[in-house]
């Protein structure tokens, strides 16, 4: 992707989050130099990755297969592991209309997807198999606002504005805005977006990035490069 590109991206959602009565912290605003000078400050946003994260899936098709993310906190996989502690994660995502989110499941992560507004979200799942492998032939059983709700292999449910699905290790899922653009709340465990993504097919978790002009604000995939961030 361009960081032009990846800029407008930034700027749209923006707008899109503030229409919908949420705001964003202070530093995510922070320019890449005043990201630089205030590090020390930011060890624990950049730790946990938090921050702005865009992503194409490594496909250069970002209207039709991608996904806007903001995580705004994540927890320590050593709280998760020891039963106590700073366990779970909060992100705003959008999911444009008819743009992929390419089925995928997650090894330790539980999350919940809520319909923050705008159109229909379309949530696409099929069960696995007695090793946690894509089972196209398997269903399951998922809550929807704590409602228990089977779903037969390849159903897509769909949910309104302020509904919600809650997803376990295990469920694959797709997903996609229909009729519209959709703000997308996700609550979860600790999210590692590097090792916790299982795709059914092989596909990047991150875009690769053409620098034709310098970045408005930094992705969490920039930090390592831009501060030097382990």
């Amino acid at each position: 992707m361009k960081r032009s590109r990846i800029n407008d991206i930034m700027a749209e959602a923006d707008a899109m989050i503030r229409s919908h009565g949420f705001a964003l912290p202070a530093w995510a605003y922070w320019t890449p130099d005043e990201f630089k000078a205030r590090k020390h400050e930011a060890a624990e946003v950049i730790r946990a990755r938090n921050g702005w994260d865009i992503t194409d899936y490594g496909a250069g098709r970002y209207n039709e297969m991608g996904l806007f993310l903001f995580t705004l906190r994540n927890g320590r996989l050593d709280d998760l592991q020891r039963g106590g502690g700073m366990c779970y994660a909060e992100k705003l995502l959008i999911s444009k209309q008819d743009q992929l989110s390419p089925m995928h499941t997650h090894a330790l992560k539980a999350e919940d997807i809520i319909n923050r507004g705008g159109a229909t979200l379309v949530v696409e799942l099929y069960g696995s198999d007695d090793q946690g492998r894509f089972d196209a032939t398997a269903g399951g059983m998922v809550m929807c606002d704590g409602l228990r709700r089977d779903f037969a292999p390849g159903e897509k449910l769909r949910f309104a504005p302020g509904e919600s699905v809650t997803l376990m290790p295990g469920h694959w899922h797709a997903f996609w805005g229909d009729g519209g653009d959709v703000l997308i709340g996700e609550v979860s465990t600790v999210n590692d977006d590097e090792t916790d993504n299982i795709f059914r097919e092989p596909i990047g978790r991150f875009s690769r990035i053409e620098e034709d002009v310098p970045p408005t604000h930094l992705l969490v995939s920039d930090y390592r490069t831009w501060l030097g961030a382990d």
